[in-house]
């Protein structure tokens, strides 16, 4: 009977370390953040090649876009000048892997372009100027935690490129769409 008790109490000893011994790691816990990636594509009829300088991707987590606060960088991993017309269903240009953010409500996605900007023309180079400045897109969705998300920003050129005669300027107006591919994370 002692013998009994006594393997019971080693039993209940052991189960209670095994189980007080797990580390932080061990044990998953729900962190609240979720990963993005966004890839960039173009839709494009013209045999005019369109060439971007991009500088960063960012989404407004706030309801107020006139707030910088509500802006938050994605950490873009391709920053510089990229001809966007080569930039079709097959061939992305990835600007985001997997930046880890907090899983909130995002309202809008946008691309943030340098000055340095041009379309080629028969091979003679015509400066764009931004109209609209930070072109966007509202995508107004949540992101959920332990979630992978994967963006495609498709900017249809031919909507997007204007010629101003009044100023004698080509002027760059994205027009954007974005779709969304929600995964989860293992």
């Amino acid at each position: 009977m002692k013998q009994l008790r006594f393997i019971k109490r080693l039993f209940f000893l052991l189960l209670a370390i095994t189980i007080t011994s797990c580390t932080k790691d061990d044990i998953k816990t729900d962190d609240g953040t979720t990963q993005i990636t966004v890839k960039l594509k173009s839709s494009n009829q013209s045999s005019s090649k369109v060439y971007l300088d991009i500088q960063d991707v960012q989404i407004r987590t706030g309801e107020n876009p006139n707030i910088t606060s509500s802006w938050v960088s994605l950490n873009t991993i391709n920053q510089g000048v990229f001809n966007v017309s080569d930039l079709e269903e097959d061939n992305k240009l990835l600007l985001v892997d997997d930046f880890e953010i907090e899983a909130t409500y995002v309202y809008e996605i946008r691309l943030v372009l340098s000055d340095n900007n041009f379309m080629d023309i028969n091979h003679v180079l015509h400066s764009l100027n931004l109209g609209n400045g930070k072109p966007s897109n509202l995508i107004e969705t949540q992101l959920n935690s332990k979630r992978r998300y994967d963006m495609v920003v498709d900017m249809d050129l031919d909507k997007s490129i204007s010629y101003d005669e009044d100023e004698n300027m080509m002027v760059l107006t994205p027009k954007l769409y974005t779709a969304i591919r929600q995964l989860n994370i293992n």
